[in-house]
């Protein structure tokens, strides 16, 4: 039991929890985002092509209601509307998503200045350039 809490213990110190939970929230403030912009910005536009035809109302009524029953209805409509917020949802992670590597193969390319390079990247590409130098002397030692 003592390894289980020192696991966790290392596991929330290295970070790991905190940046599973600020992703969570910012995915929680994000969903909100697309919500909005799916009914209140993509929706409407559609729903004039369509007659303003209500989707979440869209269904395939199985047994009408009754007195003594309620209706039991397939909402085809709702499901529809949710497939939409699923592709909005994964364009826009992938649009975003697609920016920030843009933006992190700049960074990490040694030879590009406009963008200050990581020290491990530095590092990595100074080690590069020495073992170039060590490698082309080796050859001529060679020769």
């Amino acid at each position: 039991m003592k390894s289980f809490f020192r696991e966790f213990k290392s596991f929330a110190i290295k970070g790991n929890l905190m940046d599973m939970a600020i992703g969570i929230i910012i995915g929680t403030a994000f969903n909100s985002v697309v919500n909005v912009l799916v009914k209140k910005i993509i929706m409407p536009p559609l729903s004039l092509f369509t007659d303003d035809v209500n989707l979440q109302a869209k269904k395939y009524v199985l047994r009408a209601a009754t007195e003594a029953s309620e209706e039991v209805a397939i909402g085809y409509g709702e499901m529809i509307e949710v497939v939409i917020d699923f592709f909005i949802v994964a364009l826009t992670i992938f649009v975003v998503v697609k920016f920030f590597n843009r933006f992190k193969s700049k960074s990490e390319d040694p030879k590009n200045t406009t963008v200050e390079t990581p020290k491990d990247i530095q590092l990595l590409s100074n080690m590069e350039k020495l073992l170039e130098e060590q490698n082309k002397l080796l050859r001529e030692t060679r020769k």
